[in-house]
């Protein structure tokens, strides 16, 4: 850039000069929250904002740009009252001055923004939001309790998912303004009537989405210390799921939105049916189990138990297996003898001079042998014929059958005397052929 004449100032082209003074405001301010009221707002395709923002004095153009527009949390319109952090800058093309918007909030929102950081700071620093003062939500209810507007979308909204989670749940409403000019104190007078009620066991207090000062009444101080002070664990659904109230830092459980906050206080009937519908599959395969089990013991316990009739047939057997043993040693000593007698005969009849004399010697001998085989035999015989009658009077058929009879008390044991035995007890008699069920009227003493 140079002088065009000796002595005369140098020309700047107007894009320089634009530059220049773009710099100049960039350097001059810093980035600073101005505000105004929105007038001829343009949204563009590319998703920038474009509009004026003045006072009753002046106006200047202000561009929020698509990257930070996307973080808009409402949609800016003519006649909005806002404050705008921006850089002041030069648009250079037109040469027109103008505010470049990194962030938009509607006008308050700073002071409420103050506002709710203090009142966190100092109920955090009294402990209302620690989590050991957190308690658990009761898993089976006897009644749920809803502190709202009866008016307000919400409400349908929890009392739908209540109604399809869990119908058997009573439902208490506690009627509260929620938004505007004493929502918060009617808000912390139904929590505690709620808690004077008594009527429920566990509380939901939420109302639908909005702006800041929308949910205000759930950042107030009463509403805060109403929470901390309730008896009934209370579960915070307000707004969306970015929404932050002091209420959901001093709730003993904070849902994103009401529809959470049913779900997070409701026991799910389907998912309890499932639970029980599994409970009882195992419970019954469980008892099959065992019932199999049993009757498996049952099955080997009848094959060892014997019947008196199997017991005295078995010691017949026993008894026929002695008899048989018994003939099979005596015919055995007979043919030993004889075959002694035999070898024996050849030497006598050498020795002997008479042989008569010794054969009636050894008659006489056999018929002894013969005589007491039969008679050992027949004491044998009448040993085993005593053995069964023995056991004959074992048997308790032929007892019963004599007319005797077996008396039991009403736990199954035998009764050998009336000691102990009063007017009404229940005895089950057994007899050689069927059986009775008895009532005491009278007992005597042992002995009469």
């Amino acid at each position: 850039m140079t002088p065009l004449l000796p002595g005369l100032a140098p020309v700047v082209t107007v894009s320089e000069l634009n530059r220049r003074v773009r710099a100049l405001l960039e350097e001059r301010f810093e980035i600073l929250w101005v505000a105004g009221e929105l007038s001829n707002v343009k949204r563009a395709p590319s998703g920038h904002w474009y509009f004026c923002l003045k006072d009753p004095g002046a106006q200047v153009d202000c561009a929020m740009f698509r990257t930070r527009a996307q973080f808009l949390d409402f949609r800016p319109e003519d006649g909005m009252q806002v404050e705008v952090r921006a850089r002041v800058t030069l648009y250079e093309p037109r040469g027109s001055y103008q505010l470049v918007v990194e962030e938009m909030r509607r006008a308050g929102r700073g002071a409420l923004y103050a506002a709710f950081e203090k009142l966190k700071a100092k109920l955090e620093a009294e402990g209302l939001f620690e989590a050991a003062r957190k308690r658990p939500l009761p898993a089976f209810p006897r009644a749920i309790g809803i502190v709202t507007s009866p008016a307000a979308a919400a409400l349908r909204d929890v009392l739908t998912t209540l109604g399809r989670r869990a119908p058997m749940v009573p439902v208490v409403l506690y009627p509260a303004q929620v938004q505007g000019e004493g929502a918060g104190a009617q808000v912390a007078r139904a929590i505690e009537a709620a808690n004077a009620r008594g009527e429920c066991d566990v509380l939901i207090v939420c109302r639908g989405g909005g702006s800041l000062e929308d949910l205000w009444a759930f950042n107030e101080e009463v509403v805060a210390r109403a929470i901390a002070a309730s008896r009934l664990p209370v579960v915070s659904g307000v707004g969306h799921e970015t929404d932050f109230s002091i209420a959901d830092f001093v709730a003993d459980l904070r849902a994103p939105t009401p529809t959470a906050a049913a779900v997070a206080a409701s026991p799910d009937r389907a998912a309890l049916a499932e639970q029980i519908a599994a409970h009882r599959r195992r419970l019954a395969r469980d008892m099959r189990r065992l019932v199999e089990g049993g009757a498996q013991r049952l099955d080997a316990a009848a094959r060892r138990l014997l019947t008196p009739a199997q017991r005295l047939g078995r010691d017949r057997e026993r008894v026929a297996q002695h008899a048989r043993r018994l003939r099979i040693a005596v015919a055995g000593r007979a043919a030993s003898l004889r075959l002694v007698l035999g070898s024996l005969a050849p030497r006598l009849a050498r020795a002997a001079p008479d042989l008569a004399a010794a054969g009636r010697e050894v008659r006489q001998a056999a018929e002894h042998l013969a005589g007491a085989g039969a008679r050992g035999l027949a004491q044998r015989g009448r040993h085993v014929a005593s053995l069964g009658a023995s056991l004959g009077h074992l048997d308790p058929t032929r007892v019963l059958a004599r007319g005797y009879s077996i008396v039991r008390d009403a736990d199954g044991h035998v009764r050998r005397s009336s000691a102990g035995l009063d007017r009404g007890h229940r005895l089950d008699i057994q007899f050689s052929e069927g059986g009775a069920e008895a009532s005491v009227t009278a007992t005597r003493p042992p002995g009469e």
